[in-house]
C-alpha cells in the first residue's frame, strides 16, 4: 500500500447514503442490501491506477445474514464511502468481520509486509495550517497536482498475522496513517469477531490532538504487496454515541 493509494482513499468521495438516527450511524448498512446490487448504496469501488489485480467485492449471504464479502489474489483495492460525522457526538465504532486465512508474509513494520486480510479505514479533516516546513511544502506540492490534499489523519484497524491486539505503530509509507490492531493471528480464524473502539480516544492517544470531523470509512481486502490470497468478510459498520 504506497503512499500514492492511501492518498487515493481521500480523493473517492461520493455522498453519503448513511442511516442516520439520534444515537448511531450506520455507515455500513450491508445487512440491508438487495443482494444483487453489485456495490452497496453510499459506496464505491477505490481502485488504484498502479495496480491491475483488484480485490473482488461483492454482497453475500452468510448463513440468514447479508454481508460484504471481500477475494483477493495477490490484489488491491478497495470500497469507500463519504461520510461526515463529529467524533466526539459520535466516538464508538464497531463492525463485525470474518477471515478465512492471515497472510503468513505479512509485516505491519515493513512496506513489503503491509498486506492484511481485513482492514478498516476512518479518515479525517486536518487543519493544514497545523503543518511546518518540508511536510507542509509537500503537501502543497501534492494539492497542486491533484486538486486536494492528500490523507494528513487516518486510523487503520487490521486484522493482522502476529502482532498483539492493540498493538500501533506509523504505517510503513506515512506517520499521517496510524496502524492499530483489532485482531490478530490464527485463533479467530473463520469466526465472525465484533469488534468495538473509541475512535476519538484513539485518535488522541496516536496523534496527541483533537480529532476534527471524520470524513470516510473504507474497508480494504490487499495482498499486493506478499502475492498471497485473502478471504474476508464484513458486517454492519457503526458509529454510536457513548
Amino acid at each position: 500500500m504506497t503512499i500514492y493509494r492511501i492518498a487515493t482513499i481521500m480523493s473517492c468521495f461520493i455522498l453519503s447514503n448513511s442511516t442516520y438516527s439520534a444515537d448511531y450511524i450506520i455507515a455500513g448498512n450491508f445487512s440491508n442490501q438487495n443482494i444483487n446490487t453489485i456495490t452497496p448504496a453510499g459506496w464505491r469501488p477505490l481502485n488504484f491506477d498502479s495496480i491491475d489485480n483488484k480485490t473482488a467485492y461483492f454482497l453475500s449471504r452468510d448463513n440468514d445474514k447479508i454481508i460484504y464479502k471481500a477475494v483477493s489474489h495477490a490484489s488491491a483495492s478497495g470500497v469507500i464511502n463519504r461520510i461526515s460525522i463529529n467524533p466526539r457526538d459520535y466516538p464508538i465504532l464497531t463492525w463485525q468481520w470474518k477471515i478465512d486465512n492471515i497472510i503468513t508474509k505479512a509485516n505491519i513494520n515493513s512496506k513489503d509486509g503491509d498486506d492484511y486480510p481485513a482492514r478498516i479505514y476512518i479518515t479525517f479533516e486536518y487543519d493544514v495550517e497545523r503543518l511546518t516546513g518540508w511536510e507542509s511544502f509537500k503537501v502543497e506540492l501534492y494539492k497542486s497536482i491533484h486538486g486536494e490534499y492528500p490523507p494528513l489523519a487516518v486510523l487503520n484497524y487490521v486484522w493482522d498475522n502476529v502482532q498483539p491486539i492493540g498493538y500501533t505503530t506509523d504505517n510503513a509509507y506515512t506517520k499521517r496513517v496510524q496502524m492499530i490492531v483489532s485482531q490478530s493471528g490464527k485463533e479467530n480464524i473463520g469466526k465472525w469477531v465484533k469488534e468495538r473502539v473509541n475512535i476519538y480516544d484513539d485518535y488522541q492517544r496516536v496523534f496527541g490532538e483533537i480529532p476534527m470531523k471524520i470524513t470516510a470509512v473504507a474497508i480494504m481486502t490487499d495482498t499486493d504487496n506478499t502475492g498471497e490470497s485473502a478471504t474476508a468478510y464484513y458486517g454492519d459498520i457503526t458509529f454510536s454515541k457513548e
